[in-house]
């Protein structure tokens, strides 16, 4: 990966602050760019819960912190784990924002809050050197249907490919 951060990856079940699992985050462009000069602060403060299941990364909608499979954390692409750490940083900033991180009203690949973080992903991904066909293999999960992810392709700006495999989960 070009960009300089670290990712501490045999983190133990548990509750860390963030800047002791995500080394270097707070001087990335686009994590400065969601929180300007509270970045360090915030960032200080946020927690990672490391936890024994199954997933990715989501933010905990009552706390703010970030929870994470550790066996994502263990095993996951670093390309993935690191734009999925950019993803739910743009989360936190929502949450601190007040958003409504999980709004049923919409579906998943049309919530505002997911679209806002996958746009900042596809660009944190191009700067990193990913190409669109690797944008798209980030971007396909298991849990949206093929119409879903056309939309979602179309919401973030990422041009289809006729077929792409999907993200294989921890």
């Amino acid at each position: 990966m070009l960009i300089d951060v670290r990712m501490k990856r045999d983190v133990t079940t548990g509750s860390f602050p963030f800047m002791d699992v995500f080394i270097g985050f707070e001087v990335l462009e686009a994590v400065r760019s969601l929180f300007g000069e509270r970045t360090e602060k915030i960032l200080a403060d946020l927690r990672v819960d490391v936890q024994a299941r199954s997933g990715y990364l989501r933010v905990d909608d009552e706390t703010g912190n970030i929870v994470i499979s550790g066996e994502y954390l263990r095993t996951g692409d670093e390309r993935y784990l690191y734009l999925d750490v950019v993803h739910e940083l743009v989360h936190v900033r929502q949450f601190i924002e007040g958003k409504e991180l999980f709004d049923r009203r919409y579906s998943y690949v049309d919530r505002p809050t997911e679209i806002e973080a996958y746009q900042a992903c596809v660009a944190e991904g191009r700067k990193i050197g990913m190409k669109n066909d690797e944008v798209l293999e980030y971007l396909r999960v298991e849990w949206i249907t093929e119409e879903e992810f056309t939309r979602l392709l179309t919401s973030v700006g990422v041009k289809p490919k006729s077929e792409s495999p999907k993200k294989s989960g921890a």
